[in-house]
This record gives structure tokens, sequence and C-alpha cells, in this order.
């Protein structure tokens, strides 16, 4: 397709009600956390599965690792929030938004190295959680981890972003690291090298994905509209080319060596009224195909709004060629999603206009087939990954501004919701 083309929605779309989960999932406990807000407040935990159990990093910086039947393995402490986390050379590279911007490899519950990403950025310029050094990525490709990290300041009246690619050998041995003055997002391993998609390019920096090589020198660079103030949402890799959601023009792209191979319309503004759109958030890809998961409606002047574009929180898929197969509604905003092979495993949390305890929990789609399955959690889940038959979610507390709490389902702990691991197999 030349990359003036849209592709038409299909005449049937997939909004399948919520189903059963396959096998009633074990809940482990982490305890106490302050309840997330009505509006999203951005990641405070992460998650990962490893071949012993999943690994879960915590708001108040520690780690802790479970064994399959949610017997905990070992813990270790930390700073900040543990965000990011990824098995790498037999252990767990945990990423920190924290005053240092901690980068550690875990082992047994022990650091075997560590980097600081405020050696290369600086420290926080003010004592609040959104000016801390995070560590927004982590991607592993054999025997090196791409890290991305980033730190925001407030800079002649403006925003300013300092960031830093790493690649990071089993040893801990930085093999190099790529600088901008830009914000990025996320990372995918591409042809020995890496991609790079930046969100926020205030600065110098004008690309809002960056392809780089094994020496971490740039083979190509490509963005959306450089006159916008966001650009690029994720990335991901499909055979030797890669997609990319575009948070200029709300439309997804596959990309071939900086050249469009096709785009679709995901979340353009409506023609009338508030002129609403949404941004596509995330993009997963499979051997079938490509998944868009979509977030909230805004507004084209100011934040608030009682209209919603027809394409938010939701998720679309494609075949390789662009084609589209399927849509169904996530009915939440998703802070990530986890693959593996075709499978897509979205965490859903509030929907920050509606504020419907009912749309918390997860959905599971197939790239070619659509939903599979979902399940409901009285808090919002946050944080989730996927392996084979294994599903692992993070939840947190929720308490809206103007309920009474949330809405208590069969497993839910409290009208709010709990801290807590889920992990089943399906």
């Amino acid at each position: 397709m030349s990359d003036g083309d849209d592709r038409s929605p299909p005449e049937s779309d997939d909004r399948r009600p919520l189903g059963p989960e396959r096998e009633r999932p074990r809940r482990i406990g982490l305890g106490d956390v302050d309840p997330c807000g009505s509006r999203q407040a951005g990641r405070r935990s992460g998650l990962t599965l490893t071949d012993a159990g999943p690994v879960v990093g915590l708001a108040n910086g520690s780690v802790r690792a479970f064994s399959r039947d949610g017997t905990e393995r070992w813990r270790l402490g930390g700073d900040g929030s543990a965000i990011t986390l990824v098995p790498f050379s037999d252990g767990v590279l945990v990423g920190e938004r924290s005053k240092r911007g901690g980068i550690r490899l875990l082992d047994k519950g022990g650091e075997r190295w560590r980097h600081d990403a405020a050696d290369a950025l600086g420290g926080p310029t003010k004592e609040t959680r959104f000016f801390l050094p995070m560590v927004v990525d982590a991607a592993v490709d054999g025997e090196v981890a791409y890290v991305a990290a980033r730190r925001y300041e407030r800079r002649d009246g403006g925003q300013a972003f300092g960031s830093s690619v790493y690649a990071i050998g089993a040893d801990g041995d930085v093999r190099w690291r790529y600088d901008a003055d830009a914000s990025p997002v996320a990372l995918e391993p591409l042809g020995r090298g890496v991609a790079v998609a930046y969100n926020r390019c205030p600065g110098g920096h004008d690309d809002g994905l960056v392809v780089l090589g094994a020496d971490g020198t740039e083979r190509w660079t490509w963005d959306p509209d450089r006159d916008s103030t966001r650009r690029v949402g994720d990335v991901a890799a499909i055979d030797d080319s890669v997609v990319v959601t575009s948070h200029a023009d709300y439309r997804g792209y596959r990309l071939d060596g900086g050249t469009v191979e096709w785009r679709v319309d995901l979340g353009t503004p409506r023609p009338d009224g508030d002129e609403v759109y949404t941004y596509p958030n995330h993009v997963a890809t499979g051997g079938s195909g490509v998944v868009f998961v979509t977030g909230n409606s805004f507004p084209s002047e100011g934040r608030a709004t009682d209209e919603r574009h027809p394409n938010e929180q939701s998720a679309f898929g494609y075949a390789p060629d662009g084609e589209r197969r399927w849509r169904a509604e996530t009915g939440g905003f998703c802070h990530e999603i986890a693959v593996d092979a075709d499978r897509v495993l979205v965490p859903v949390a509030q929907h920050v206009r509606d504020r419907d305890p009912s749309v918390h929990g997860f959905r599971l789609f197939d790239v070619a087939e659509g939903l599979l399955d979902s399940g409901r959690r009285a808090g919002v889940c946050t944080a989730a990954e996927i392996a084979g038959d294994r599903c692992v979610l993070v939840e947190e507390p929720i308490r809206y501004h103007d309920r009474n709490g949330g809405a208590a389902t069969d497993d839910a702990e409290s009208a709010d919701g709990a801290y807590t691991l889920w992990q089943w197999r399906r």
C-alpha cells in the first residue's frame, strides 16, 4: 500500500462479552500501597516471568521473586519504584524510577552489578516523582541488554529531557551509550541493534524513531511529523521491519528502513464537537500480524470533555499487509501490554472519564483472531506478563474521587481492590 492509504474497518467489529478465566488464579498479597486515584499517575510496579516463576517490582522499590506455586523465593530492597523488569543472563534486570535511576542485575536475591542513570543524566531538580530519573524500558537480545532511561526538568519555562540508551553485556560492561535531549518510551531489538521510540523531542534531537546498529551508531531514522509536540508512542518488530504508533497523527505505521509500507487510522480527531482524538499507545507483533491498543479520549482544546472517540480504549488486529481483521474494547487505560508469540495480554486500569470499576481486569487477545479470554478485578491492573500458558498480573487498589470505592467481584479482597500479584495457567 502507498503511504497515503488508510485501511477501512471491516463491516463487523469483535465486541464479545467478558468470559471466564480458564483456571482459577492464584493470589499473592504484595503488602500495603496508597490507592490509585481517578487519574492515571504513571507506572509504579513492574513484572516479568522467569522459568522459576514471576518476579515483581514494587512501588517501594523492592523486588520479590516467587515460584510457580506462589512460594516466595527471594526479595531485595531498592529505591523509588521498581517499574522495568526483564530476564537477563540467568537473573533479572531491574530498572527504577528513583533519585539515582538504578539499573540493576539481580540474581537469587543479590545484586550482581549496577549502573545509575543519574551518573549520565543528573539527579532530580525537584523532589517530586515526575522529576525522578526513570528507566522507561529494557529489552534483551542474546547477551546484550538494551536499557532506556530519561530525566525530566523544567528549563527556561519549557519542558526539557535528557536520556540515554545503553547496550550492556551480561558482565555489566556498557558497550555503548546513545544520548539525546528527548524522551524515549520504548525499545525493540532489531537486526543486531535496537529501535528506539521517542515521544517528546523539545530539543535538538528531532527523530521520533531511531534505529541503532550493533555499535550504537544510527542506521536510520524516521518521524511522523517534526512540527508535532508528540511523536512516537511505541515500537515493535515484525520480520525485518518495524511497526510504530504515532502520537503526532494518531495512526499506526509499518516501516521498512524508514520507508512507509502502510499506515492505518486509529484515533484521528473527529470533525465536530470537541474534535476528540485518542492516542494509539501500544503495539504488539506476532507471526500472524499486529495488534494496536488505544487510550483515552482527549478534546482538541483543554482536557475536559463529555465526548468519546469511537476508537478509544480498544484493541485492533491487523494482518501483516495492513488489512484490519478485528476490533475489541479494552474499556480502560493500559499502562503496558505483554506479548508472547501470537498472544497479547492487556492489563486494564481505570477509565479516567467514565470511572466504571467493572472494566478493571485483563483482556487476552490472539493476534489473528481477537479476544480469547478476560477477567475482572476490584482494583486496577497495571502490569502484566505472559509466557506460553502462564499469565501474571499486578493489581493495585483504587479509590475514585466521586465514588465510594470500587466494585466487589467474586475474587476481590475489598471494594477498592488490593496490591496483589495474580498468576494462572490457561
